[in-house]
């Protein structure tokens, strides 16, 4: 096997990304609304271009993965001071509940990755991958 980075993690990606939508399909989110409901557990509240720029999704995106959240009734967007432009979006009960379940989810998957790894090497392993993703972006973006 390639052991070049750009191949380990594209395969790791892909592999991560297949095993966890699986989880995430059966409890009824779709890609992008995870990461939205782990940022807002952190910052609920927040402006929509907050989120955006937090997750690393395009803010055209996000408005379209908000919309299908609001729908389901896991945030709710509110308006500040009578400023149209000035969403603010809240996790709501459900929300929460789901994203306890999406938090379930990874750690399954996390124990399942670091299986024979241990503790002195998987934390060494997170500092240098943290460091690479502060790397690709400024670090206030790795909320």
């Amino acid at each position: 096997m390639d052991q070049s980075f750009h191949y380990l993690i594209m395969i790791n990606q892909a592999l991560f990304q297949k095993k966890a939508l699986s989880g995430l399909m059966e409890i009824g989110l779709t890609p992008g609304q995870p990461k939205v409901l782990d940022y807002l557990v952190r910052h609920d509240g927040s402006m929509q271009k907050d989120i955006a720029y937090g997750c690393q999704i395009d803010p055209a995106t996000l408005t379209g993965i908000l919309a299908r959240m609001e729908g389901k009734g896991l945030v709710e967007r509110r308006m500040m001071d009578g400023n149209r432009r000035s969403n603010y979006v809240y996790l709501t009960e459900n929300g929460r509940e789901k994203e306890k379940k999406v938090a379930e989810i990874f750690l399954e998957i996390e124990e399942e990755v670091f299986k024979g790894i241990g503790k002195e090497e998987r934390e060494q392993f997170m500092n240098v991958f943290y460091k690479i993703c502060c790397n690709m972006t400024d670090t206030e973006g790795l909320q």
